[in-house]
Protein backbone atom coordinates (compact mmCIF):
# COMPACT_ATOMS: atom_id res chain seq x y z
CA UNK A 1 0.00 0.00 0.00
CA UNK A 2 1.35 3.45 -1.00
CA UNK A 3 0.80 6.54 1.34
CA UNK A 4 0.21 9.72 -0.50
CA UNK A 5 0.47 13.13 2.24
CA UNK A 6 -1.81 16.00 1.65
CA UNK A 7 -0.05 19.45 2.63
CA UNK A 8 -2.72 22.25 2.47
CA UNK A 9 -5.63 21.24 3.12
CA UNK A 10 -6.26 19.24 0.00
CA UNK A 11 -9.62 18.44 -0.43
CA UNK A 12 -10.41 18.15 -4.33
CA UNK A 13 -12.78 15.17 -5.41
CA UNK A 14 -10.16 14.32 -7.75
CA UNK A 15 -8.21 12.53 -5.04
CA UNK A 16 -10.66 9.60 -5.92
CA UNK A 17 -8.39 8.93 -8.81
CA UNK A 18 -6.12 6.94 -6.01
CA UNK A 19 -7.58 3.50 -5.77
CA UNK A 20 -7.70 2.87 -2.53
CA UNK A 21 -6.88 -0.96 -2.81
CA UNK A 22 -3.49 0.45 -3.66
CA UNK A 23 -3.28 3.87 -1.72
CA UNK A 24 -4.04 5.21 1.36
CA UNK A 25 -4.36 9.18 0.91
CA UNK A 26 -4.61 11.54 3.86
CA UNK A 27 -3.02 14.30 6.04
CA UNK A 28 0.06 13.72 8.82
CA UNK A 29 1.10 9.91 7.06
CA UNK A 30 4.10 8.69 8.07
CA UNK A 31 6.72 6.98 6.16
CA UNK A 32 4.71 8.16 2.90
CA UNK A 33 5.79 7.48 -0.38
CA UNK A 34 4.33 10.85 -2.27
CA UNK A 35 3.41 13.93 -1.14
CA UNK A 36 1.04 16.56 -2.54
CA UNK A 37 1.10 20.54 -1.80
CA UNK A 38 0.45 23.75 -3.54
CA UNK A 39 2.01 26.42 -1.66
CA UNK A 40 3.40 24.46 1.87
CA UNK A 41 7.05 25.83 2.45
CA UNK A 42 9.09 22.59 2.81
CA UNK A 43 12.91 23.48 1.93
CA UNK A 44 13.44 22.86 5.50
CA UNK A 45 11.37 19.38 5.62
CA UNK A 46 13.43 16.24 5.76
CA UNK A 47 12.40 13.58 3.63
CA UNK A 48 12.59 9.91 4.76
CA UNK A 49 13.84 6.92 2.09
CA UNK A 50 10.56 6.14 1.40
CA UNK A 51 9.77 9.44 -0.39
CA UNK A 52 9.61 8.61 -3.97
CA UNK A 53 7.79 11.85 -5.36
CA UNK A 54 6.08 15.59 -4.32
CA UNK A 55 3.65 17.11 -6.75
CA UNK A 56 3.36 20.88 -6.81
CA UNK A 57 -0.60 21.18 -7.66
CA UNK A 58 0.45 24.32 -9.24
CA UNK A 59 2.85 26.01 -11.84
CA UNK A 60 5.58 27.30 -9.37
CA UNK A 61 7.73 25.58 -7.24
CA UNK A 62 9.89 27.91 -5.49
CA UNK A 63 8.77 26.39 -2.42
CA UNK A 64 10.33 22.84 -3.06
CA UNK A 65 13.95 22.05 -2.95
CA UNK A 66 14.10 21.00 -6.44
CA UNK A 67 18.23 20.50 -5.98
CA UNK A 68 18.11 18.73 -2.84
CA UNK A 69 15.48 16.30 -4.10
CA UNK A 70 17.40 15.39 -7.57
CA UNK A 71 20.39 14.71 -5.20
CA UNK A 72 18.13 12.26 -2.82
CA UNK A 73 16.31 10.36 -5.63
CA UNK A 74 13.32 12.35 -5.63
CA UNK A 75 10.78 13.53 -8.19
CA UNK A 76 9.50 17.06 -8.56
CA UNK A 77 6.57 17.50 -10.78
CA UNK A 78 4.30 20.43 -11.31
CA UNK A 79 0.96 20.74 -13.00
CA UNK A 80 1.60 23.74 -15.99
CA UNK A 81 -1.67 24.88 -17.69
CA UNK A 82 -3.60 23.00 -14.77
CA UNK A 83 -4.71 26.17 -13.43
CA UNK A 84 -4.10 28.13 -17.00
CA UNK A 85 -8.04 29.27 -17.73
CA UNK A 86 -8.49 30.46 -14.25
CA UNK A 87 -4.96 32.96 -14.07
CA UNK A 88 -6.02 34.16 -17.32
CA UNK A 89 -9.46 35.15 -16.20
CA UNK A 90 -7.78 37.17 -13.13
CA UNK A 91 -5.33 38.63 -15.76
CA UNK A 92 -8.12 39.76 -18.40
CA UNK A 93 -10.09 41.28 -15.10
CA UNK A 94 -6.86 43.01 -14.05
CA UNK A 95 -6.22 44.67 -17.78
CA UNK A 96 -9.97 46.29 -17.23
CA UNK A 97 -9.34 47.18 -13.37
CA UNK A 98 -5.76 48.48 -14.66
CA UNK A 99 -7.52 50.45 -17.26
CA UNK A 100 -10.10 52.22 -15.50
CA UNK A 101 -10.77 53.06 -12.07
CA UNK A 102 -13.07 50.79 -11.04
CA UNK A 103 -11.94 49.97 -7.56
CA UNK A 104 -11.54 53.28 -6.51
CA UNK A 105 -14.99 54.00 -8.03
CA UNK A 106 -16.45 51.63 -6.25
CA UNK A 107 -14.53 52.61 -2.91
CA UNK A 108 -16.16 56.06 -2.85
CA UNK A 109 -19.16 54.50 -3.46
CA UNK A 110 -19.44 53.07 -0.18
CA UNK A 111 -18.66 56.08 1.45
CA UNK A 112 -21.73 58.06 0.33
CA UNK A 113 -24.08 55.63 1.70
CA UNK A 114 -25.87 57.14 3.71
CA UNK A 115 -26.41 60.54 1.29
CA UNK A 116 -29.97 58.11 0.58
CA UNK A 117 -31.69 59.86 -2.13
CA UNK A 118 -28.87 62.02 -3.17
CA UNK A 119 -26.72 59.34 -4.57
CA UNK A 120 -27.45 59.25 -7.77
CA UNK A 121 -26.42 63.00 -8.03
CA UNK A 122 -23.60 62.72 -6.65
CA UNK A 123 -22.66 59.98 -8.70
CA UNK A 124 -23.31 61.85 -11.77
CA UNK A 125 -21.30 64.69 -10.44
CA UNK A 126 -18.10 62.19 -9.39
CA UNK A 127 -18.07 59.38 -11.76
CA UNK A 128 -15.53 61.81 -14.38
CA UNK A 129 -12.85 61.08 -11.61
CA UNK A 130 -13.16 57.63 -12.46
CA UNK A 131 -12.70 57.70 -16.22
CA UNK A 132 -10.34 55.49 -17.83
CA UNK A 133 -9.30 54.21 -21.58
CA UNK A 134 -11.05 51.41 -23.27
CA UNK A 135 -8.39 48.28 -24.08
CA UNK A 136 -9.90 48.75 -27.66
CA UNK A 137 -7.10 48.96 -30.64
CA UNK A 138 -4.57 49.36 -27.65
CA UNK A 139 -1.33 47.10 -27.61
CA UNK A 140 -0.55 44.58 -25.19
CA UNK A 141 2.68 42.37 -24.35
CA UNK A 142 2.60 39.88 -23.47
CA UNK A 143 5.87 38.27 -21.97
CA UNK A 144 5.97 34.98 -21.61
CA UNK A 145 4.16 32.56 -23.78
CA UNK A 146 3.33 29.23 -21.80
CA UNK A 147 -0.12 27.99 -20.93
CA UNK A 148 -0.99 31.19 -19.27
CA UNK A 149 0.59 33.78 -21.32
CA UNK A 150 -0.90 32.26 -24.66
CA UNK A 151 -4.11 32.32 -23.47
CA UNK A 152 -4.09 36.16 -22.06
CA UNK A 153 -2.84 37.02 -25.50
CA UNK A 154 -5.67 35.04 -26.93
CA UNK A 155 -7.71 36.36 -25.29
CA UNK A 156 -7.09 40.08 -25.98
CA UNK A 157 -6.74 39.45 -29.74
CA UNK A 158 -10.62 38.55 -28.91
CA UNK A 159 -10.79 42.27 -27.31
CA UNK A 160 -9.84 43.86 -30.60
CA UNK A 161 -6.40 44.55 -29.12
CA UNK A 162 -2.66 44.58 -30.69
CA UNK A 163 -0.93 41.80 -29.28
CA UNK A 164 2.83 41.30 -28.79
CA UNK A 165 4.64 37.92 -27.65
CA UNK A 166 7.91 37.63 -26.03
CA UNK A 167 9.08 33.82 -25.13
CA UNK A 168 12.57 32.88 -26.35
CA UNK A 169 11.96 29.45 -24.68
CA UNK A 170 8.39 28.76 -26.31
CA UNK A 171 7.70 25.40 -26.62
CA UNK A 172 6.50 23.50 -29.94
CA UNK A 173 3.19 22.76 -28.42
CA UNK A 174 2.40 26.63 -27.44
CA UNK A 175 3.95 27.93 -30.95
CA UNK A 176 1.04 25.77 -32.55
CA UNK A 177 -1.54 26.81 -30.14
CA UNK A 178 -0.61 30.72 -30.26
CA UNK A 179 -2.56 32.31 -33.25
CA UNK A 180 -1.06 34.15 -35.81
CA UNK A 181 -2.33 37.57 -35.03
CA UNK A 182 0.20 37.53 -32.04
CA UNK A 183 2.87 39.53 -32.90
CA UNK A 184 6.05 37.02 -31.61
CA UNK A 185 9.11 39.61 -31.01
CA UNK A 186 12.63 38.61 -30.40
CA UNK A 187 13.61 41.71 -28.38
CA UNK A 188 12.00 42.98 -25.38
CA UNK A 189 12.83 45.93 -26.21
CA UNK A 190 9.88 45.83 -28.65
CA UNK A 191 7.68 44.91 -26.30
CA UNK A 192 8.62 47.87 -23.71
CA UNK A 193 8.82 50.27 -26.34
CA UNK A 194 5.50 49.69 -28.23
CA UNK A 195 2.95 48.27 -25.00
CA UNK A 196 -0.12 50.36 -23.70
CA UNK A 197 -0.12 47.28 -21.21
CA UNK A 198 2.25 44.56 -20.00
CA UNK A 199 1.52 40.97 -18.55
CA UNK A 200 4.05 39.61 -16.79
CA UNK A 201 4.05 35.66 -17.11
CA UNK A 202 7.68 33.71 -16.84
CA UNK A 203 8.50 31.61 -14.01
CA UNK A 204 10.37 32.66 -11.21
CA UNK A 205 13.59 31.64 -10.74
CA UNK A 206 17.24 33.60 -9.75
CA UNK A 207 17.34 34.60 -13.35
CA UNK A 208 13.88 36.37 -13.24
CA UNK A 209 14.16 37.86 -9.38
CA UNK A 210 13.30 41.55 -10.35
CA UNK A 211 12.62 41.16 -14.12
CA UNK A 212 10.88 44.41 -13.99
CA UNK A 213 13.04 47.18 -12.55
CA UNK A 214 13.83 50.75 -12.74
CA UNK A 215 16.05 50.14 -16.40
CA UNK A 216 13.09 47.72 -18.06
CA UNK A 217 10.52 50.58 -16.90
CA UNK A 218 12.72 53.48 -18.29
CA UNK A 219 12.51 51.46 -22.02
CA UNK A 220 8.47 51.32 -21.56
CA UNK A 221 6.17 54.15 -22.84
CA UNK A 222 4.73 56.60 -20.43
CA UNK A 223 1.56 55.68 -18.50
CA UNK A 224 2.14 52.18 -19.13
CA UNK A 225 -0.07 49.62 -16.82
CA UNK A 226 1.66 46.73 -15.40
CA UNK A 227 -0.37 43.08 -14.62
CA UNK A 228 1.69 40.37 -12.57
CA UNK A 229 0.24 37.37 -11.92
CA UNK A 230 2.94 35.52 -12.09
CA UNK A 231 4.92 35.81 -9.18
CA UNK A 232 5.71 38.76 -6.69
CA UNK A 233 9.73 38.56 -7.13
CA UNK A 234 9.50 39.34 -10.65
CA UNK A 235 9.11 42.64 -10.00
CA UNK A 236 11.18 45.19 -8.14
CA UNK A 237 8.70 46.75 -5.21
CA UNK A 238 10.93 49.84 -4.81
CA UNK A 239 11.44 50.42 -8.49
CA UNK A 240 7.64 50.41 -9.29
CA UNK A 241 6.44 52.42 -6.83
CA UNK A 242 8.84 55.11 -7.37
CA UNK A 243 7.58 54.52 -11.27
CA UNK A 244 3.78 54.76 -10.25
CA UNK A 245 4.86 57.94 -7.99
CA UNK A 246 6.64 59.49 -11.15
CA UNK A 247 4.14 58.87 -13.28
CA UNK A 248 5.96 56.65 -15.81
CA UNK A 249 3.53 53.99 -14.61
CA UNK A 250 -0.41 54.41 -14.47
CA UNK A 251 -0.92 51.42 -12.47
CA UNK A 252 0.51 47.71 -11.48
CA UNK A 253 -1.77 44.98 -10.44
CA UNK A 254 -0.36 42.56 -8.89
CA UNK A 255 -2.07 39.27 -7.26
CA UNK A 256 1.15 39.21 -4.62
CA UNK A 257 0.47 42.23 -2.04
CA UNK A 258 2.91 42.79 0.40
CA UNK A 259 3.98 44.85 3.20
CA UNK A 260 5.21 47.75 0.33
CA UNK A 261 2.38 47.38 -2.10
CA UNK A 262 -1.11 46.45 -0.09
CA UNK A 263 -2.46 50.08 -0.46
CA UNK A 264 0.16 51.66 -2.38
CA UNK A 265 -1.02 54.77 -4.99
CA UNK A 266 -1.36 53.30 -8.00
CA UNK A 267 -1.27 49.98 -6.76
CA UNK A 268 -4.22 47.32 -7.17
CA UNK A 269 -3.52 44.44 -4.83
CA UNK A 270 -5.60 41.21 -5.25
CA UNK A 271 -4.81 38.63 -2.26
CA UNK A 272 -3.77 35.63 -4.97
CA UNK A 273 -6.88 34.66 -6.27
CA UNK A 274 -5.05 33.80 -10.05
CA UNK A 275 -5.89 29.78 -9.00
CA UNK A 276 -8.55 30.16 -6.73
CA UNK A 277 -11.41 28.47 -8.52
CA UNK A 278 -12.77 24.95 -7.93
CA UNK A 279 -12.20 23.99 -11.51
CA UNK A 280 -8.81 25.02 -11.40
CA UNK A 281 -8.02 23.20 -8.09
CA UNK A 282 -9.48 20.19 -9.50
CA UNK A 283 -7.30 20.33 -12.51
CA UNK A 284 -4.37 20.26 -10.44
CA UNK A 285 -5.04 17.70 -8.24
CA UNK A 286 -6.38 15.38 -10.64
CA UNK A 287 -2.84 16.13 -13.00
CA UNK A 288 -0.76 16.37 -9.74
CA UNK A 289 -2.32 12.62 -9.08
CA UNK A 290 -2.20 10.98 -12.11
CA UNK A 291 1.86 12.32 -12.36
CA UNK A 292 2.26 10.24 -8.63
CA UNK A 293 0.19 7.45 -9.67
CA UNK A 294 1.82 6.76 -12.95
CA UNK A 295 5.35 7.23 -11.64
CA UNK A 296 5.19 5.04 -9.11
CA UNK A 297 3.29 2.17 -10.92
CA UNK A 298 5.17 2.48 -14.24
CA UNK A 299 7.85 4.67 -13.53
CA UNK A 300 7.44 7.24 -16.14
CA UNK A 301 8.46 11.12 -15.23
CA UNK A 302 5.81 13.53 -16.81
CA UNK A 303 5.92 17.20 -16.22
CA UNK A 304 8.78 16.74 -13.77
CA UNK A 305 11.23 19.94 -12.92
CA UNK A 306 14.10 18.22 -11.26
CA UNK A 307 14.75 14.92 -13.44
CA UNK A 308 13.91 14.49 -17.50
CA UNK A 309 10.86 13.39 -18.80
CA UNK A 310 11.01 9.50 -19.40
CA UNK A 311 7.78 7.99 -20.49
CA UNK A 312 8.12 3.90 -21.79
CA UNK A 313 5.31 2.17 -22.31
CA UNK A 314 5.28 -1.44 -20.72
CA UNK A 315 4.62 -4.00 -23.75
CA UNK A 316 4.12 -6.68 -21.38
CA UNK A 317 4.28 -7.85 -17.69
CA UNK A 318 8.38 -7.60 -17.37
CA UNK A 319 9.46 -6.76 -13.90
CA UNK A 320 10.65 -3.25 -14.60
CA UNK A 321 13.72 -1.28 -13.47
CA UNK A 322 13.98 2.48 -12.58
CA UNK A 323 17.66 4.14 -11.70
CA UNK A 324 17.99 7.92 -10.76
CA UNK A 325 21.93 8.60 -11.42
CA UNK A 326 24.40 11.17 -12.54
CA UNK A 327 24.52 11.98 -16.01
CA UNK A 328 28.41 10.78 -16.57
CA UNK A 329 30.38 8.47 -19.05
CA UNK A 330 30.26 4.70 -19.05
CA UNK A 331 26.96 4.72 -16.39
CA UNK A 332 24.33 2.89 -18.79
CA UNK A 333 27.07 0.26 -19.86
CA UNK A 334 27.97 0.09 -16.13
CA UNK A 335 24.50 -0.88 -15.22
CA UNK A 336 23.91 -2.79 -17.94
CA UNK A 337 27.03 -5.05 -17.15
CA UNK A 338 25.38 -5.53 -14.00
CA UNK A 339 22.16 -6.69 -15.07
CA UNK A 340 24.11 -9.06 -18.15
CA UNK A 341 26.57 -10.13 -15.19
CA UNK A 342 23.21 -11.62 -13.24
CA UNK A 343 21.74 -13.19 -16.64
CA UNK A 344 19.23 -10.87 -17.03
CA UNK A 345 17.96 -10.15 -20.30
CA UNK A 346 17.10 -5.94 -21.36
CA UNK A 347 13.79 -6.08 -23.48
CA UNK A 348 13.47 -2.72 -23.51
CA UNK A 349 15.27 0.62 -22.03
CA UNK A 350 15.22 3.98 -22.22
CA UNK A 351 17.39 6.87 -21.27
CA UNK A 352 17.31 10.69 -20.80
CA UNK A 353 19.03 13.49 -19.21
CA UNK A 354 18.16 16.46 -17.40
CA UNK A 355 18.32 19.97 -19.32
CA UNK A 356 21.11 20.77 -16.69
CA UNK A 357 23.36 17.69 -17.69
CA UNK A 358 23.70 16.52 -14.14
CA UNK A 359 21.21 13.74 -13.84
CA UNK A 360 19.86 11.02 -15.71
CA UNK A 361 17.11 8.95 -15.62
CA UNK A 362 17.17 4.91 -17.34
CA UNK A 363 14.25 2.65 -17.48
CA UNK A 364 14.91 -0.97 -18.24
CA UNK A 365 12.18 -3.77 -18.32
CA UNK A 366 14.23 -7.10 -18.06
CA UNK A 367 12.62 -10.52 -18.66
CA UNK A 368 12.62 -11.83 -14.88
CA UNK A 369 14.44 -10.79 -11.67
CA UNK A 370 17.23 -11.97 -9.69
CA UNK A 371 18.89 -12.31 -6.44
CA UNK A 372 21.06 -9.09 -5.08
CA UNK A 373 19.71 -7.18 -8.29
CA UNK A 374 18.83 -3.65 -6.40
CA UNK A 375 21.70 -3.81 -4.18
CA UNK A 376 24.17 -4.23 -6.96
CA UNK A 377 23.28 -1.81 -9.11
CA UNK A 378 22.64 0.84 -6.18
CA UNK A 379 26.95 -0.07 -6.07
CA UNK A 380 27.41 1.22 -9.55
CA UNK A 381 29.46 4.84 -8.46
CA UNK A 382 27.15 7.48 -9.88
CA UNK A 383 23.64 6.18 -9.33
CA UNK A 384 21.57 7.65 -6.62
CA UNK A 385 18.30 5.52 -6.58
CA UNK A 386 16.66 1.98 -7.77
CA UNK A 387 13.56 1.08 -7.92
CA UNK A 388 12.28 -1.87 -9.15
CA UNK A 389 8.62 -2.16 -10.22
CA UNK A 390 7.06 -5.44 -10.68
Amino acid sequence: MYKVNLLNNIKSKKLELFNTEKYTVGVELEDHHALMLRSAKIHDMVFGNELLCIARAGAGYNNIPIDRCAEEGIVVFNTPGANSGAVKELAICALFLSSRDIVGGIEWVKTIVSEGDNIPALVEKQKAQYVGPEVLEKKLGVIGLGAIGAKIAEAALGLGMDVYGYDPYISVNAAWNLSASVKKVDDLDAIYKNSDYISVNVPYMEATKHFINKETIAKMKPGVRIINAARAELVNDDDILAALESGHVSCYVTDFPNAKTAGAKGVIAIPHLGASTPESEDNCVSMAAAQIIEYIENGNIINSVNLPGAVLPRMANDPRICIIHDNIPDMISNITWVISKLGLNIENMLNAGAKDKKVSYTILDVDKLADGLEDALAKVEGVTKVRIIK
